[in-house]
């Protein structure tokens, strides 16, 4: 399932494109800090703020991660501490590494393997060697958080490593494309900048929770996290079994337009319009795609095909909704009830979920 939003991977500067930046620390001048700047009256010190005590809180738990393959190439990233023995990263940061190394806050490079990877959810797992004991594992929310909710991206852009950056989460709910034109779903939006390098750091509330793992960067104060929701699923199964196995359908998917609703002479307005069925697939035989096209207003409109306006008793509105359902609630072997709008008809079928296809494939 594809999406039509663009984005640059935010991991894959190369390395040695810039040292690390001296740091300096300025103070304000007494005669102008308000009230809420004013000097800590025994160390002489201004406050640290809410966001130097998220820093310091969590920046122990986050690793720059630098890449080397064997044909010359090069790379680095962010990674976190998932629990006590392993890391999380983006499966765009490691691909095709012959060597990775980490480094924690206050030490030097030291090597790392890679456990496992899932490219569909742009998710990998590393273990360090020696790690450091004041490396903790960092939370995850429970829940995506609300649209709004403040946020801080921590990690190593164009090899600044423990670099932060503030914003909030300016949107959830979001598709990013993946491997063999699949999407990955759930993503969390943030208007925090995230450049290359940044990508397997953590983006943290306030309290240092994790809500995602940054992705990319789509343009000018926007940015991507895969969301814990999606990590909670995935990474388990990386670490236990490998491997984590995706839910497919085995469709191509088109928004409900006004072009298809006018077309397709729909009493719905929403839903997900079925194009195309997979031959072999899941939903071959079960679900219906277009049967041909027509001319609305100058523009061609596929007509025949189902939409899909429900998924167990949950409502499905839009692309989006129906990623979200099938990668956070279902797995490969379930049987889903879909409830579609056919030839005019609302009906309900039933089908069996399978895995997607393996990358490249």
């Amino acid at each position: 399932m594809a999406t039509g939003v663009t984005a640059t991977i935010a991991g894959c500067n190369s390395i040695g494109s810039t040292d690390e930046a001296d740091t300096a620390t300025r103070t304000p001048d007494e005669s102008t800090a308000t009230a809420g700047q004013s000097r800590d009256r025994d160390s002489g010190a201004p406050p640290q703020g809410r966001y130097a005590d998220v820093y310091e809180g969590v920046s122990p738990s986050i690793a720059s991660v630098a890449v080397y393959t064997s044909n010359g190439q090069s790379a680095q990233g962010s990674a976190f501490a998932y629990d006590e023995r392993y890391l999380v990263t983006n499966e765009h940061v490691i691909t095709d590494s012959d060597d990775v190394y980490l480094r924690f806050e206050n030490t030097g490079w030291r090597s790392a393997s890679v456990v496992a990877t899932d490219v569909y959810s742009d998710l990998a797992v590393l273990e360090a060697a020696n790690r450091p004991d004041e490396v903790t594992p960092l939370s995850l929310v429970d829940a995506d958080p609300a649209v709004g909710t403040e946020v801080v991206a921590i990690g190593n852009p164009f090899g600044y490593s423990g670099s932060i950056s503030a914003g909030i989460v300016s949107g959830v709910d979001r598709t990013l494309p993946a491997a063999n034109g699949f999407s990955i779903a759930d993503a969390i939006q943030t208007d925090a900048a995230v450049n290359p390098g940044n990508s397997g750091g953590p983006l943290v509330t306030l309290n240092g929770d994790v809500v995602g793992v940054v992705n990319s960067g789509g343009g000018d104060n926007i940015g991507f996290a895969i969301s814990a929701a999606l990590v909670h699923r995935v990474v388990p199964a990386l670490i236990e079994n490998g491997d984590y196995d995706h839910s497919y359908l085995g469709v191509t998917l088109t928004p409900v337009t006004p072009t298809i609703v006018e077309a397709n002479q729909l009493s719905v307005s929403e839903g997900v319009y079925i194009d195309q069925v997979l031959d072999g697939t899941p939903a071959d035989g079960v679900l219906q795609g277009s049967g041909g096209t027509e001319r609305v207003d100058g523009v061609q409109a596929p007509v025949g095909g189902d939409v899909v306006v429900g998924m167990d008793g949950t409502r499905i509105p839009t692309r989006q909704a129906l990623s979200t359902y099938l990668a956070l609630e279902t797995s490969p072997g379930d049987s889903l009830d879909v409830d579609v709008v056919r030839d005019g008809d609302r009906q309900s079928v039933t089908l069996e979920l399978g895995s997607r296809p393996e990358p490249g494939r």
